[in-house]
């Protein structure tokens, strides 16, 4: 029998729940839980909405990878809050969600849900490992559209993208791709790196914006076609584009490498069946009561029972 797996990019998925549900929101002794009760809900919708078979939480374990800064030193620098010569950089997030990972990460288990997160790689990187292994359909569950390069129809990949929540997605496969940028999975990462990523300190080729990348790849296939172009005088780049593109040379050479998902973390023994009950039922029954999460604690049991 096919099963279906859920991949969760978990971090974006409890951000968006801190931001999506009030700071009201609080355990008995006042702290915020408005992250772990708005992601708890989440799953339970996901799975309710979608019915996977197998669901696994993927985890930032290094949100900022060595490797990849060593190539683009920018990349995700703006984000650092503490940058220690010791340890790994900091990540500047809310105070008052720091504090809520660890109840996240403790609900997981007790759930039973898988959760992996590997050093020296993104939730990214172990998303686009699990993906490119998985028998069966795979459903990516973020709202970072680099994941976007890991739509596959031949392999039955799609991301579904929170619009709303996550009663709103859109689902997105190769025909939306192509819709909305011109390009398909393996296509995106040209196209982002080209255009660039403020949000995760990537330059991109000045003067490259998102249409141009998109004609760029329409007219010359790939990235390789493009910088081949540059040196071809008779190739129908604008003396612009080709001066703009010569100059991004080094970058153009490295950012493959950054943009694109690792495909070949080593990866824990896990198991990714989604749990029928909990797990651990008396540490979920502590942590609800501690944290106040009864009600979307009660939710998932009760969807993950359906």
């Amino acid at each position: 029998m096919t099963r279906r797996l859920m991949l969760l990019d978990t971090a974006s998925l409890y951000f968006r729940a801190y931001f999506g549900v009030p700071d009201s929101v609080r355990a008995p002794d006042g702290t915020p839980v408005n992250a772990v009760r708005g992601l708890l809900d989440f799953i339970a919708r996901l799975v309710q909405d979608h019915r996977p078979d197998e669901l696994v939480a993927c985890m930032d374990a290094d949100w900022r990878p060595h490797w990849r800064v060593e190539l683009i030193p920018s990349y995700k620098a703006h984000r650092v809050a503490v940058e220690t010569p010791a340890g790994p950089d900091e990540e500047e997030i809310p105070d008052t969600l720091s504090p809520q990972v660890p109840v996240i990460e403790a609900a997981l288990d007790a759930f039973g849900i898988a959760r992996i997160g590997v050093a020296g790689y993104e939730a990214d990187d172990v998303i686009g490992t699990l993906a490119g292994r998985a028998a069966g359909p795979v459903d990516i569950v973020t709202g970072d559209r680099d994941l976007y390069q890991l739509v596959s129809d031949a392999r039955q990949a799609r991301v579904l993208y929170p619009l709303k929540g996550v009663g709103t997605l859109q689902i997105t496969d190769e025909a939306v791709l192509r819709e909305k940028y011109g390009v398909d999975g393996p296509g995106y990462v040209d196209l982002a790196l080209l255009r660039g990523d403020p949000s995760d300190g990537l330059p991109g080729v000045p003067g490259i914006g998102e249409k141009t990348a998109a004609k760029l790849l329409d007219a010359f296939g790939d990235l390789d076609g493009i910088m081949a172009a540059v040196d071809d005088p008779a190739s129908k780049l604008t003396p612009s584009q080709r001066k703009r593109l010569d100059e991004a040379r080094a970058y153009v050479a490295v950012a493959p490498k950054v943009v694109r998902v690792a495909s070949d973390v080593p990866l824990p023994p896990f198991d990714a069946t989604l749990p029928k009950t909990p797990a651990h039922p008396e540490a979920l029954a502590d942590l609800a009561r501690n944290w106040g999460l009864g009600g979307a604690v009660d939710r998932l049991v009760s969807t993950l029972r359906a």
